[in-house]
């Protein structure tokens, strides 16, 4: 199957048009006509996932978050970005990057499934799509109170991390749930206007999150990878339903610091 018809399965469920303003997805390096027998799956298209890409002949890389963001002027040996950009050309892989059109049609409800949230709607609501409200992240009740001690376990537990960041007092009750894969600094408002116990996100700073406890939002803060790697196996899953005789291959699921 060539590379523009794995594409356009992809953008059936996932069009593009779903993205945000800001963003870059797509097709960003390689070729459309490309044959494609073997598919690699990551979160981020680091050197080390291009070269285990490339050890494991893939034809075609697919992330979650895009390797060309920013305008690139050059594309050298010369640049950290560029050069993986290289490789992959060097190495005939096309690569596919789908952010906030997954954050929105995948990711949001995908989220909220992880901490079986009842009576769900979205958080931040970015677009209506086939008549149907869609946007980023989830909010919902949880199936019982929670101090938010209890939560941070639950949360910590349901994501399979090895620690959260907690910002609110611990004995705190929490009922009311909000989720917003990623860097969640945007998430918090919208927490906050649908009256929330607790946001559930990435990359809270300190500032943001004691400003946001003061407003009487708590936040746990499960990392921006904690709370997405979940695309990895989800998009598995999917392009095994939809591509049988492709061979999917997928990233490593590890943490991309330690704590010491």
């Amino acid at each position: 199957m060539r590379c523009k018809e794995i594409t356009d399965i992809i953008e059936k469920r996932y069009p593009k048009n779903a993205a945000l303003a800001f963003d870059n997805v797509g097709l960003q390096a390689g070729r459309s006509d490309k044959e494609v027998k073997r598919i690699y799956l990551a979160l981020d298209a680091t050197g080390e996932v291009i070269a285990d890409a490339v050890y494991k002949k893939a034809d075609m890389l697919i992330t979650h978050h895009p390797l060309i963001f920013n305008p690139l002027k050059a594309v050298t040996d010369e640049d950290f970005v560029s050069r993986r950009i290289l490789q992959l050309i060097q190495h005939d892989i096309s690569y596919y990057a789908m952010h906030t059109n997954y954050d929105v049609l995948g990711m949001a409800e995908l989220a909220g499934k992880q901490f079986q949230l009842q009576n769900v709607e979205v958080l931040d609501v970015t677009a209506e799509i086939n008549g149907k409200t869609e946007g980023i992240g989830r909010i919902g009740e949880l199936k019982k109170m929670l101090s938010l001690k209890e939560c941070g376990t639950y949360v910590k537990e349901s994501l399979k991390l090895e620690h959260v960041k907690v910002f609110g007092s611990m004995e705190q009750h929490v009922k009311r749930l909000a989720i917003s894969p990623g860097s969640g600094k945007s998430a918090i408002l919208p927490a906050l206007e649908k009256e929330a116990d607790v946001l559930v996100t990435g990359d809270i700073g300190h500032h943001d999150g004691l400003d946001a406890v003061e407003r009487g939002l708590s936040v746990i803060d499960a990392g921006h990878y904690g709370t997405e790697y979940i695309f990895i196996e989800d998009m598995k899953r999917f392009l095994n339903e939809q591509l049988s005789d492709i061979v999917i291959e997928t990233a490593e699921i590890q943490e991309p610091f330690q704590f010491v």
